[in-house]
């Protein structure tokens, strides 16, 4: 029984033996593979600083046109689209008031100019005579306010953008009789993130483009800040003003505001280079190490310019960044730089 066992034994042996060899021959071969990369080296540039914003053309001045109380609409001169003057009349309201005035007044010249003859020949005291000097005055200024309300002008220049009533209407105080809209120049209320507050000031330049006007650009100027930031957005309101001399910018219309904040050293690397943790939004690089070795370093990024990366911190200028490759590595690996 020895004789027949001790060969297959010695067998067995053998083959644990060659399969044990043939295991560590494999790690070794698996130890010595190193991933290959290509790197780029991180740079620094001088990056503008703007941003765009969504906001929506404005008229620069809104007017409802209406007398201060009801009246019968006599004639309208106007209609919707035409374009007014600043003083222009736009409508009349019934005139009778005002011409009872009219001849109240002349009757008032005419007393005035008796009283201050009779004053003069010592007829009437000075008191007398200051007496009707001050009727005719608040007459006077009855009749101004009544004449502006009786015949309606344009306190712009501008597009009439509204009129509710017709010729005989009586006039109610429900609507205005038209509406007016300045539009030379027009304005834009742009929402202005709250960490750019300190780079923006008053007749700063911008720049803005319109769907409605397709390859056309403008330029407009800050006109004001507001002076408050909303808590619930973190932005603050900048009124910016285009001068709009051909009347082309419409209110209503859709345009991109382009603030140019000036220029910011920064780092610069390929995109390729940011690496997206997955399910977070941790953003990290592979740096290459003078070992031969690479690093994992988690890095804030800012602007994305084409095919280049802005980065804010985490990596310093000069570094050799993993821009193809990424995927076999962990931090402190070995890797062969092709």
């Amino acid at each position: 029984m020895k004789k027949i066992f001790l060969p297959i034994a010695c067998l067995l042996a053998a083959v644990s033996c060659g399969s044990n060899a043939s295991q560590t021959s494999a790690g070794a071969v698996a130890a010595e593979v190193v991933p290959n990369v290509e790197v780029a080296v991180a740079e620094t540039r001088d990056v503008p600083q703007d941003n765009t914003y969504a906001s929506t053309v404005q008229a620069y001045a809104v007017n409802n046109i209406m007398p201060q109380s009801g009246s019968r609409i006599r004639k309208i001169n106007v209609e919707v689209g035409d374009y007014v003057q600043k003083g222009q009349v736009l409508a009349e309201m019934d005139r009778l008031q005002l011409e009872q005035l009219e001849l109240q007044i002349q009757n008032d010249e005419l007393e005035y100019a008796r009283l201050k003859g009779l004053y003069e020949e010592g007829g009437v005291s000075q008191s007398d005579l200051e007496t009707a000097e001050l009727g005719y005055k608040v007459r006077r200024t009855n009749y101004e306010n009544v004449k502006e309300n009786t015949i309606l002008r344009s306190p712009v220049t501008g597009f009439v953008t509204a009129r509710n009533f017709d010729v005989g209407d009586m006039f109610s105080l429900s609507a205005p009789l038209f509406v007016v809209q300045q539009v030379v120049p027009v304005k834009l209320l742009v929402g202005i993130s709250e960490s750019e507050y300190t780079l923006i000031k008053k007749g700063d330049q911008v720049a803005l483009s319109v769907d409605a006007i397709p390859g056309r650009s403008f330029t407009g100027k800050v006109e004001r800040l507001y002076p408050v930031i909303d808590a619930a957005t973190h932005t603050f309101k900048a009124e910016v003003t285009v001068a709009n001399t051909d009347k082309v910018l419409r209110p209503g219309m859709y345009a991109r505001v382009t603030v140019n904040f000036g220029t910011r050293r920064s780092v610069i690397v390929p995109d390729k280079a940011i690496v997206k943790q997955e399910g977070t939004g941790t953003r990290f690089i592979y740096a290459l190490q003078d070992d031969g070795t690479v690093s994992y370093l988690p890095v804030t990024v800012g602007r994305h310019m084409g095919a280049e990366y802005e980065v804010l911190s985490g990596l310093e200028a000069g570094a050799k960044v993993v821009v193809k490759g990424q995927a076999s590595l962990r931090d402190g690996i070995k890797v062969n730089v092709l």
